[in-house]
């Protein structure tokens, strides 16, 4: 759940979690989406942890909730984790030369 700061005024902050393989050595993916993101939504983030799994994991949670899935959507862009976070974390917030090149 996201929390407030407890200022009034203050942003919400959130948490994120990506999910990864320990059995695939996905580490290194995993690590470099949680600098994207951090980098990207340093305001926004209480917290991104990184959760070991097994069996071919690589979820990413906003608040609890999945916004990726590598079973169902296969590896996924940094642009397009980026946008579905800010969705949840920071709507309106530009992403920048990265967005626009999607366009």
């Amino acid at each position: 759940m996201a929390e407030t700061t407890g200022v009034p005024g203050m942003r919400r902050v959130h948490r994120v979690q990506i999910e990864y393989c320990t059995q695939c050595r996905w580490l290194p993916r995993a690590a470099w989406l949680a600098q994207e993101l951090l980098t990207t939504f340093e305001t926004e983030l209480a917290e991104l942890s990184l959760k070991p799994g097994t069996g071919g994991v690589f979820i990413v949670r906003v608040d609890g909730e999945t916004v990726w899935d590598r079973r169902e959507q296969g590896f996924p862009e940094p642009t397009a984790v980026k946008r579905l976070v800010r969705d949840r974390v920071a709507p309106g917030k530009s992403l920048g030369h990265s967005e626009r090149a999607q366009d």
